[in-house]
């Protein structure tokens, strides 16, 4: 914890940040350099030398001339996936409705026929993965609706890996994609017609980035081709497997709803605080409905998605395994809870502050400037509120007198402006 002759210098930090402040945000976050319209327009009328300069490194992977070739030949940028690239509903939406609209009683259904349907699949996973059936299955759901082709989603993964590549501001990351995807297509293990995806380049029934599915992906139907799109063993084993190396825990739940008794500290609602079980029972924290934790041991920490008001969560380690899948906390709630459903638990006991003024991006933004401007660590502004984001907001909220829970409303902003 920041010691408290940090609150003479939070005052100093208001006046000096605020004026910036207000001129960096204006009406819009700013746009990193390779995002601008010009940077954009420059590197598409460079994308096929983009594309010329990869060679080498797709010939150390093993990539052919002829299949480089037809890539260059045939494949054009997509404009449209930069208007996409900061938009992702679990970093915009409120979780309430990220859960909301995920999480839905038809798709409990279906995820339950599914689970009967492929009954003797499962038990083959289960016996060589240790992976939970009702968590595949939630992934299986929420990233396909179950494998149909609209859920797989309608873009060439070689084009929009291709795409990112060689214009905006991912571009590193996403040579390793656009590389691999071509691999992938050279090996002949999905027809081509059929490596359509997300924007991003994910694509198959559980959405493997090309750099996971080659890692992961395995053969599991016995056809000689590790298919992610097409067959469903194919699928639900890769994605057991990739959870297995991620050190998912066999028999471990992915995390408890909780009350949190009269008068808690919310400053122990740290990613970073983990303790036992048995540890946060005698702090007064409870399951909800009575319930029992069965392995107390289980190291855990406090997350408040939705600050104190809303439902309250003790995260286990495989909710990590499920946020190396998707960084977002909403998403990997929801994955865990639409598996709890389907297995038979209920919804979320304490209800979400819906009546809450949550903050716009740019509002989110200023936020994360002021506390920038205060000399809180919270990584590179972006707008997404993250765990620095909160740790410092905690620390910000309980030396102006208010509820430390980390949760960025309207109303906390005010605050901390005034």
């Amino acid at each position: 914890m920041r010691s408290t002759v940090r609150l003479a210098a939070f005052a100093a930090a208001v006046l000096w940040c605020a004026p910036s402040t207000a001129q960096v945000v204006g009406s819009v976050t700013p746009s990193h350099p390779l995002m601008t319209p010009q940077a954009l327009s420059e590197a598409e009328a460079n994308f096929g030398q983009c594309l010329a300069d990869l060679w080498p490194q797709a010939q150390r992977k093993g990539i052919s001339r002829a299949t480089y070739e037809w890539v260059m030949q045939s494949v054009q940028p997509d404009m449209s996936l930069f208007k996409l690239m900061d938009g992702q509903p679990e970093f915009e939406r409120p979780i309430w409705w990220y859960v909301d609209t995920l999480v839905t009683e038809s798709r409990i259904r279906q995820g339950r026929e599914m689970l009967a349907l492929h009954k003797a699949t499962f038990d083959a996973i289960e016996r060589q993965w240790g992976v939970d059936r009702y968590l595949i299955t939630a992934i299986w759901g929420i990233e396909s609706n179950f494998g149909t082709r609209e859920g797989m989603g309608g873009r060439d993964v070689v084009r929009s890996t291709a795409s990112l590549a060689c214009i905006g501001r991912r571009q590193t990351y996403f040579r390793d994609e656009f590389l691999a995807a071509v691999a992938i297509l050279q090996r002949g293990d999905v027809p081509p017609e059929h490596m359509r995806g997300s924007w991003a380049g994910a694509f198959g029934m559980t959405q493997f980035m090309p750099t996971g599915y080659l890692r992961y992906a395995v053969d599991f139907d016995g056809d000689g081709h590790a298919n992610l799109v097409d067959s469903v063993p194919d699928a639900l084993a890769s994605t057991a497997n990739r959870f297995r190396a991620e050190k998912w825990m066999t028999g471990q739940t992915w995390g408890y709803e909780v009350a949190l008794p009269a008068g808690f500290n919310f400053l122990l609602a740290d990613r970073s605080r983990r303790m036992s079980l048995a540890e946060w029972s005698r702090l007064g924290v409870r399951r909800v409905a009575g319930q029992m934790f069965p392995r107390p041991g289980d190291q855990a920490y406090l997350l408040l998605p939705a600050g104190a008001q809303g439902p309250a969560f003790l995260m286990l380690g495989n909710f990590r395994v499920i946020m190396r899948y998707n960084p977002a906390e909403a998403y990997a709630l929801a994955i865990g809870h639409l598996a709890d459903r389907m297995r038979g638990g209920g919804p979320f006991v304490q209800p979400w502050p819906r009546e809450a003024q949550l903050l716009s991006r740019n509002e989110r933004f200023e936020l994360q400037m002021l506390l920038l401007g205060f000399g809180y660590d919270i990584g590179q502004p972006d707008g997404k509120i993250g765990g620095k984001t909160r740790e410092a907001l905690r620390q910000v909220q309980a030396q102006l007198g208010l509820v430390p829970d980390g949760f960025p409303t309207a109303e906390v902003l005010g605050h901390i402006k005034r």
